[in-house]
């Protein structure tokens, strides 16, 4: 109790500081460099995102849909994170390799760690059941595992319990039900067809914990904007399961507060990761204080009364860190490509190189109408609601080169040989004519005043706006991205680099 009642003190204290203070004094989100955080923790569309911890460690996986790789992340405090590995670099499906796939692919994993080896589950919506295994998260990760084929599944975990028996619970495509299905010890074969233990508003995002004789069953209810988080309970992992929920968006503004993971730190203490859905970014991280009672976890802060928690947006660090970091962004092709890169559906890997030009990144061109069907389209997740990103290309050929942004609609402003241009879900319009052989182009996402600005420049000093200011949205359920591009009749694209700065 005293130590519950020291927390919510220093949450009092945390919320006073003033909304006065510079960007440049205290980071708008994630570790403030004082000893708390201010959520959300990531603020960039890691959607669904499923967390443990090992030893000291913890690990993060996340959905990403059409995008290739499925990046691994590691923190030792839970609110600095850094890219580790990716899981899978392609799938060989029908489809993948020419952009038919666009809102499939990987949804809502799982990650877990048994027996000496960390397990990925998840599904996609057209092709099945999928698993890797790895003895250490940094990699390498075993070649995909179809553990079955099948459509319309979805959010799938896995449960060892105690005596070696195991399981995986899973949902339906449409949220609901919840099923429970017998599993081989090695997490490769189902053994039967599953039970249903749950039926519900929205039920799906299926996260297992077992504690003191108690399967516990972590779901998301109600839909992505719209919902709150329910914590099913039951001596038997078939049911009956008991029912609350512990966490809703109460009266703050994170609307639809859930999906996640609970998870414990070191020294005993709970907490809860969930997204919050925004209209640009994507579903962004938060990190709720979360405690026990009764057997029952109640995360953030239950403000009213109500036996429910709700979001907190400033809180003591978990663990106390020495310095504040982010997910790599930055690229200066020197090699590998960096673990922040992800192709947009399956890369053509005979197409790109980082040894062709050394130093530089170059994308050969491949035949497309537009950039939406560009293949070899690599692509990054914009870090934070006002960032600049920039690149310097070079190009030749008959083709069409350069700087993407992408969500819903499909943006660019690239150099072809009649000179530099601006393109829009296809359409394109030449804004500087010319044959130039190096030019640097840029990207100003400002997800607050919802306007974004392409800018090209010939000298690398002064930039001048390409096209006129345009809107984003999410869109096939990812947040918006930046990314690099050369599709054509034929030539080739060499980048010299790639930075992403705040602002």
């Amino acid at each position: 109790m005293k130590r519950l009642l020291s927390i919510l003190i220093a949450m009092n204290s945390m919320l006073a500081i003033s909304a006065q203070e510079s960007e440049s004094a205290v980071p708008a989100w994630g570790d403030q460099g004082d000893g708390s955080y201010r959520n959300p923790v990531l603020n960039a569309d890691f959607s669904d995102p499923d967390v443990i911890r090992v030893g000291k460690k913890f690990y993060m996986v996340a959905s990403d849909f059409h995008f290739i790789g499925m990046q691994v992340l590691e923190s030792d405090d839970m609110v600095n994170w850094h890219y580790i590995s990716q899981i899978y670099n392609r799938f060989d499906e029908p489809g993948w390799d020419d952009n038919q796939h666009y809102a499939g692919g990987s949804w809502a994993p799982a990650i877990r760690y048994h027996d000496g080896h960390f397990y990925v589950y998840f599904c996609t919506p057209d092709e099945g059941l999928y698993m890797s295994t790895a003895t250490d998260a940094h990699g390498p990760w075993a070649p995909l595992y179809l553990v079955k084929r099948v459509k319309k599944w979805e959010d799938p975990c896995p449960l060892w319990d105690d005596d070696g028996q195991a399981y995986l619970g899973r949902s339906q495509h449409g949220a609901g039900p919840i099923i429970v299905h017998k599993m081989s010890a090695d997490g490769r074969q189902l053994l039967d067809e599953g039970v249903t233990v749950y039926t519900g508003p929205v039920a799906e995002g299926t996260k297992w914990l077992k504690r003191n004789g108690y399967y516990f069953l972590i779901i998301p209810e109600g839909g992505v904007g719209q919902g709150w988080q329910t914590v099913l309970r039951s001596t038997n992992i078939y049911g009956p399961y008991e029912r609350r929920i512990m966490l809703e968006q109460g009266s703050t503004p994170i609307n639809g507060p859930h999906q996640g993971a609970l998870v414990d730190a070191p020294d005993g203490t709970w907490w809860f990761y969930h997204f919050q859905d925004t209209p640009e970014l994507g579903r962004v991280v938060h990190l709720q204080p979360a405690r026990w009672l009764d057997e029952w976890p109640l995360m953030g802060v239950d403000k009213d009364g109500n036996g429910i928690g709700e979001p907190v947006t400033v809180w003591q660090m978990p663990i106390r860190s020495e310095s504040r970091s982010l997910p790599q962004t930055d690229d200066d092709f020197s090699g590998p490509l960096g673990l922040q890169w992800q192709w947009n559906h399956n890369p053509q890997n005979d197409y790109w190189s980082l040894t062709e030009s050394k130093g530089r990144l170059t994308i050969h061109a491949l035949p497309a109408d537009n950039l939406r069907s560009c293949r070899n389209m690599l692509t990054q997740k914009v870090m934070g609601e006002m960032t600049q990103s920039t690149t310097v290309i070079s190009s030749q050929g008959d083709c069409f080169a350069g700087l993407s942004c992408i969500g819903q609609r499909f943006h660019a402003v690239g150099v072809t040989p009649q000179g530099v241009f601006v393109e829009t879900d296809g359409q394109r319009q030449l804004v500087k004519s010319g044959k130039f052989k190096r030019v640097c182009f840029r990207v100003v996402n400002n997800c607050i005043k919802h306007t974004h600005q392409f800018y090209y420049s010939l000298d690398g000093s002064k930039y001048l706006p390409a096209g006129d200011p345009f809107p984003m949205r999410v869109g096939y359920w990812k947040g918006i991205r930046v990314g690099l591009f050369c599709y054509g009749d034929k030539g080739l694209a060499r980048f010299d680099e790639f930075t992403m700065k705040a602002l």
